[in-house]
């Protein structure tokens, strides 16, 4: 009796959790079908960032793996906090499992394997794509059956979805004035979030990437807010600026345009010494 009782209340817990992230997504529950998925993804790029701070402080606090659903949850009410693509994509697949949708977790290869996550959402015997953790404008699912290369544009880049290698993976290109800057490669076997535990673990050790750059994207409905390091760059419409910014007035700079509080970030980033880029 206790353990039906204590099963249930731990479901009613879950559920009440995304109902949470429902109501911070500004969304109510609905089919699970494209038109609603195409909501979701848009909802979760504009609300929810792409953001390297809340992964700096986890290492302040000798943590090396992604936070909880409601300490993550807990995070965006209330440091307009997101995350990277293992805490925003691995949520989001779990979020739209609960909805109701035939989904998967894969693992994508950038210049290592399996270093970044997605998921694979099918619709009516279709594949697409769902990916809100890539600092990248993917307001729509991407069709993994395209039968020629997929093209889009926003601001500077242009983003190229590539057909089907002989492996059904799936090539993800990012273009930044006409020159490959990054990319990634989704593998369709479907995978556990304990089997990225290692990969995760690294991403939090003192050489790895995100623990020496800064590094925050939100979307907008016509345009978009990105840090990296010492730029901001604003894109309004078609109009795009870029402004270096000074490295003792980070904190107010990115409390003001992104709203995590300066005194979390100036903790978070405190012993950052070199900024190094994020492309290297």
């Amino acid at each position: 009796m206790f353990l039906k009782h204590f099963s249930f209340m731990m479901m009613k817990e879950k559920e009440l959790l995304f109902e949470k992230y429902l109501s911070i997504l500004a969304l109510k529950k609905s089919n699970p079908n494209y038109d609603f998925l195409r909501k979701i993804v848009k909802a979760h790029l504009i609300k929810i960032p792409f953001e390297n701070i809340s992964k700096l402080l986890l290492k302040k606090h000798r943590i090396n793996y992604i936070p909880s659903l409601s300490e993550y949850l807990n995070g965006i009410e209330q440091y307009n906090f997101g995350g990277t693509c293992y805490a925003n994509n691995y949520y989001l697949n779990l979020l739209l499992k609960f909805l109701g949708y035939n989904i998967k977790l894969c693992g994508a290869d950038m210049k290592n394997p399996d270093v970044h996550l997605i998921s694979i959402v099918t619709i009516d015997n279709k594949e697409f794509i769902v990916d809100c953790g890539y600092a990248a404008p993917l307001f729509n699912p991407l069709p993994r059956d395209v039968k020629n290369d997929f093209t889009f544009s926003f601001g500077d880049e242009k983003y190229i979805i590539k057909m089907q290698d002989s492996k059904g993976h799936t090539k993800v290109e990012q273009y930044f004035n006409g020159k490959l800057q990054h990319w990634y490669s989704a593998k369709p076997e479907p995978r556990k979030i304990d089997e990225f535990r290692k990969i995760i673990k690294e991403s939090y050790e003192d050489d790895a990437t995100f623990m020496n750059a800064i590094r925050i994207t939100r979307f907008t409905e016509n345009g978009s807010l990105v840090l990296i390091n010492l730029y901001l760059t604003e894109i309004v419409d078609d109009n795009i600026t870029t402004t270096k910014i000074e490295r003792k007035d980070l904190p107010i700079i990115i409390e003001q345009k992104f709203g995590i509080p300066s005194q979390v970030v100036a903790k978070a980033t405190s012993h950052l010494q070199e900024l190094k880029d994020i492309y290297d």
